[in-house]
């Protein structure tokens, strides 16, 4: 008896260590130190699937396509059901395809958009799955699987789970065919729908500078900047948009060095995607 009391003890002591571990890795996951949250999650002998997932996504992030592809499916093989991993396998496949040789490229696109159908299968209202598909839709080819009467149908699936999400969807496709102030009153809709969220303010600054309506769009990235003061994602899309449109690169400069110096997460474009764009701003502009 006290045999197995000691074992049960020692088997409980191991789990709340990894559990430690575990929220360490995420810890620095979340912080974009992905090198140092492998560390931690590769010391660890027996993986569960949430540590599995978390190898992926860190592979994914370092742009390790084939180790990130390798840690999802053994997480997927524990949590068969789980849409989530099959979403991550999804886009790790796209990233694949976009930076595969072409003789390649068709094979792991192809293999994205199913991971995406499967994605959207086993839960309906994963709204970043059906988010992902409709892109794949709208962007890919008919010999791919895409095509804007996918994209269309998938685009009424958003709007059955997030209305906003559904205007933006509605906007890209607009955009698609040349209807350009339905595309705008679309993304206006889609902010009307969720005031709070800054995204949808950047959305439609975006937009109006792609427009050249400089003025607006300005005007509305200040919105953003009140919305949400001292977000990253608002200082890299307003500087992405200055570089793009060719003004206001001073400032765009600026932009770029406080977002780099940023605490970031996931989320956020990368640190090695500003520092390109800082690149692109001629000396003494």
């Amino acid at each position: 008896m006290l045999g197995r009391t000691f074992a049960i003890a020692v088997i409980s002591a191991g789990l709340l260590a990894f559990g430690a571990d575990l929220k360490r890795a995420e810890e620095l996951y979340q912080r974009t130190e992905y090198a140092a949250s492998l560390q931690v999650l590769n010391a660890e002998n027996a993986p569960d699937a949430r540590a599995y997932a978390l190898i992926g996504k860190n592979y994914y992030m370092l742009g390790n396509y084939k180790k990130a592809i390798d840690a999802f499916q053994k997480a997927a093989v524990l949590e068969p059901a789980s849409s989530d991993l099959a979403l991550w396998l999804g886009r790790t496949y796209g990233r694949k395809a976009e930076t595969a040789s072409p003789l390649l490229a068709p094979g792991n696109a192809s293999k994205a958009r199913q991971y995406f159908e499967k994605s959207v299968e086993l839960d309906p209202h994963n709204n970043e799955a059906l988010n992902d598909l409709f892109d794949y839709y709208l962007e890919a080819p008919g010999f791919l699987g895409g095509g804007m009467d996918k994209a269309e149908a998938m685009a009424k699936r958003i709007g059955e789970v997030s209305p906003a999400e559904y205007h933006f969807a509605e906007a890209l496709l607009a955009d698609r065919k040349k209807q350009y102030d339905t595309a705008e009153e679309q993304l206006r809709r889609a902010l009307a729908k969720a005031p709070g969220q800054v995204g949808r303010v950047i959305d439609l600054a975006k937009y109006l500078a792609k427009r050249g309506r400089y003025q607006e769009s300005d005007a509305t990235f200040q919105r953003a900047a009140e919305l949400a003061p001292e977000s990253p994602n608002v200082m890299f899309a307003e500087a992405h948009t200055f570089i793009h449109d060719k003004r206001r690169l001073d400032e765009a400069r600026g932009l770029l060095e406080k977002y780099v110096h940023s605490n970031l997460t996931p989320d956020d474009p990368p640190r090695e995607e500003a520092l390109k764009l800082l690149k692109q701003i001629p000396a003494g502009a």
